[in-house]
């Protein structure tokens, strides 16, 4: 399973996070502590927003402790909203379109966790997909694909409706060809301006999900799939079951609850 970090909040070099503290996303990429595999090496990518609309976009192949480009850009750039992932491979093999975060005009989107089985559901999946998000597939991922469906159920006009219409739809899918899937989604995703996340699955083993406040910087928040050893952050577990929003209004955490089960909820707001 992938690790992964997204940070909102006062504008902070991206060593911060990713090289600084103590058991770091790049520690985490061969040595992680919550997940099934400890090495994730598959690649790695981050995606940050800056002066533009749109977030710049850095990926590779390489194990992230090994490139030297990644510790180079990580000091020197500076962002109030970033992404950064480090991948072990579940779908699709390793290449550099397959590497998360995935980038589609101003929203960016990464993932860990898996559907499966996937390949008899990938080409069901597609066809849901308009032409034009179709072109936009470019590797052979679940989690870019589920990312180009978001897109498709409307994740520009409501995040969150999007993102459980899409869970819904790949299950009823499932279910038409008499499948019982296994769906461990644990997801980042932004447009720029608010940070969301999602923590599910369909059984008891949700990826992890953690959400800390930054003590040095009133607002900055940090969502991680393993914490940081380290005493400026307070990190707590999400809820499986959960959707996350981070804005100026702070942290919320609600129900997620794929739309084909759906039913009204509120979300539940919680102070930072």
């Amino acid at each position: 399973m992938c690790r992964w970090v997204a940070y909102r909040g006062a504008p902070r070099f991206l060593e911060d996070l990713i090289l600084a503290p103590d058991h770091s996303l790049i520690e985490q990429s061969h040595c992680a502590a919550e997940a099934k595999t400890a090495t994730n090496g598959d690649g790695f990518g981050f995606a940050w927003y800056g002066e533009r609309d749109e977030p710049g976009h850095y990926r590779d192949i390489l194990p992230a402790w090994s490139d030297e480009n990644l510790q180079s850009l990580a000091r020197q750039i500076r962002s109030k909203l970033f992404l950064a992932h480090v991948r072990a491979s579940t779908a699709g093999r390793t290449a550099r379109d397959n590497c998360h975060p995935f980038v589609l005009g101003n929203w960016s989107f990464m993932h860990n966790g898996q559907i499966n089985p996937f390949e008899p559901l990938e080409r069901r999946m597609e066809m849901r997909l308009s032409d034009r998000l179709y072109h936009q597939r470019a590797g052979s991922t679940d989690a870019e694909l589920l990312f180009l469906l978001a897109h498709a159920f409307g994740l520009e006009a409501d995040p969150q409706a999007a993102m459980e219409k899409t869970i819904g739809f790949v299950r009823a899918q499932a279910r038409e060809i008499g499948i019982d899937p296994q769906i461990r989604f644990t997801a980042a995703f932004s447009d720029g301006r608010t940070l969301y996340a999602v923590r599910y699955a369909t059984d008891r083993f949700a990826p992890t999900l953690y959400s800390g406040p930054l003590s040095d910087a009133g607002g900055s928040l940090c969502l991680v799939s393993e914490p940081f050893e380290d005493s400026l952050w307070a990190f707590s577990e999400i809820p499986a079951g959960s959707f996350v929003k981070v804005s100026d209004d702070g942290l919320e955490v609600g129900p997620f609850v794929p739309a084909e089960e759906n039913r009204p909820c509120r979300p539940r707001a919680i102070a930072v």
